[in-house]
């Protein structure tokens, strides 16, 4: 069994990473949970990402296949966090995984279970090592954080918008930014080279969730000349 996998005959995705990134809260109730999904996607997200730490099997199931056929009935994709035999199960568009998340122990055996027309995005933390595995083992976009301190998980390590920038250079590949994301702070990780942003409370807490995501969308918009 191989090692490794190549990304140049590996990675045949064709979807463009870039944008905000809706990563569901853990809530139990599946009509409240596909309510909370379907705004985000109304105000334009083109990505969910699946995220439930607390639910059982068969309720992480359920809702994770709510969420791909939501997701598909908007145009947008679903990305199942932390379980490529979820993603693959229920024919999701991909898997985000975690230091521990891929079978074995293996990112190689991971890309070898999605297959190549997959998403296969890879938390990185604060490490750009981590990422250099990644992208060995076929990865098609690296994710970095904790950016700012995070209710979601307040004792994730932090990452500085400089390793954004340094990821993008050194690797070639699209950059995902995760934690304590806001509309204030947001611009900032743009510019400093994030493709996307990974967003629970400041999304899923809003108001109006849907011009919440709008506002997020629109962040990636280039200004008309």
């Amino acid at each position: 069994m191989r090692e490794q996998s190549s990304p140049e005959t590996v990675r045949i995705v064709k979807v463009k990473l870039r944008g905000l990134c809706a990563v569901t809260p853990d809530d139990p109730l599946l009509p409240r949970l596909s309510a909370l999904a379907k705004a985000a996607l109304d105000g334009g997200a083109p990505f969910v990402q699946y995220r439930n730490k607390m639910a059982s099997r068969p309720l992480r199931r359920a809702q994770a296949a709510e969420m791909l056929r939501i997701c598909h009935a908007a145009g947008a994709k679903l990305i199942i966090n932390d379980d490529v035999w979820l993603a693959v199960e229920i024919g999701a568009d991909g898997a985000h995984l975690g230091r521990d998340d891929a079978p074995g122990g293996s990112l190689a055996a991971a890309r070898d279970a999605l297959g190549p027309k997959r998403i296969l995005g890879v938390s990185c933390y604060n490490e750009l090592a981590l990422g250099e595995a990644a992208v060995s083992a076929g990865a098609d976009y690296l994710a970095f954080g904790s950016m700012f301190p995070s209710r979601t998980k307040p004792g994730a390590v932090r990452a500085s918008l400089e390793l954004l920038g340094e990821a993008k250079r050194r690797y070639g590949l699209p950059v995902a930014a995760i934690g304590g994301i806001t509309l204030d702070n947001a611009p900032q990780l743009i510019a400093a080279g994030a493709d996307m942003l990974a967003v629970v409370s400041d999304l899923f807490d809003a108001m109006d969730i849907k011009m919440r995501a709008a506002a997020y969308q629109r962040l990636f918009t280039p200004p008309r000349p």
